[in-house]
């Protein structure tokens, strides 16, 4: 789901980074007049949980592969706010430590996945919760918030002049609608596992639980550790429509990592590539979440 460099035209890329950067800068100003004291924890080990799951990919059908995006599974734990700022985070790193998406695509990625993807997943869970549908609210959202950004990229990438026949959408579109419905089934899952242990935790205050925080985080580790391994090797819905479209040749790297692919190259054994270099990703995803959430408060009290 990540672009990478090449893909998209000049005026479409910079474009959409000039406007995510200031949706961004508006809603970190937002976050930072209603954020409660000590939730910094929580959106730090919450952004870590979300990039380890990341990693896992499953197939879907048609080929391709596809993993969680979380953006509303943040969007109805943290709030739309917090989650755009937590997802925007987890997309620096992608890109700069890992080549997931690229570094003039950061822009269209954060307008897909941090800012789209995430209100567009929150918004079915706040009016249908209301009515007393929260389980399917919950359900809706991830599955919205997931088409809502496989559609924006197709959209991207067809004003960049990349033609779209007919029937390589129409699959493209078949993958991007079972990848949503797991999305939303794992968001639903995820959710209310969490709710059934404390219902106190959905949504908390500023004196939510440590148990919360301690299962997220041993959730995150383990599949840090061991999701690379389980991940299925077909391309993601994006990487087999680039393919299809004859692109793919195209996708460009403007700098090398020795953590490309999520793999640590200098490691002698595969597991040892795969579970470092997830590792080292959910530590760094968690310090800069931490950073962020915890300048955010300062600035309210100076």
């Amino acid at each position: 789901m990540h672009i990478p460099d090449g893909f998209l035209s000049t005026p479409v890329w910079a474009v959409l980074n000039a406007g995510s950067a200031l949706s961004i800068g508006a809603l970190a100003r937002r976050v930072e007049s209603t954020m409660e004291e000590g939730r910094a924890p929580l959106l730090g080990v919450m952004g870590a949980f979300v990039f380890a799951a990341q990693i896992v990919n499953f197939p879907v059908g048609a080929g391709a592969s596809g993993h969680l995006l979380g953006g509303a599974l943040m969007a109805v734990t943290l709030g739309p706010g917090a989650a755009s700022i937590v997802m925007t985070a987890i997309l620096v790193v992608q890109a700069l430590v890992f080549q997931d998406g690229g570094l003039l695509a950061l822009g269209a990625n954060v307008c897909n996945m941090a800012l789209a993807g995430v209100w567009a997943g929150y918004l079915p869970y706040k009016y249908l919760a209301a009515g007393g549908w929260r389980r399917t609210g919950v359900f809706l959202g991830g599955m919205v918030s997931a088409l809502c950004a496989s559609c924006l990229a197709i959209a991207e990438l067809r004003l960049s002049g990349v033609p779209m026949p007919g029937a390589v959408l129409g699959i493209s579109l078949g993958v991007f609608l079972v990848s949503s419905i797991l999305e939303g089934s794992i968001t639903a899952t995820v959710f209310f596992a969490i709710e059934r242990m404390n219902p106190a935790w959905i949504r908390p205050g500023p004196a939510e639980p440590r148990r919360l925080r301690g299962l997220l985080a041993a959730a995150a580790v383990v599949l840090a550790s061991i999701g690379g391994l389980l991940a299925s090797s077909l391309p993601d819905g994006l990487e087999k429509l680039a393919g299809d479209l004859g692109i793919a040749g195209q996708a460009r790297g403007l700098l090398d990592t020795p953590l490309a692919d999520y793999e640590i190259q200098a490691a002698a054994e595969p597991w040892m590539r795969k579970a470092g270099a997830g590792l080292i990703g959910l530590a760094s995803v968690w310090a800069l979440c931490l950073i962020l959430a915890r300048f955010l408060p300062r600035r309210e009290r100076s």
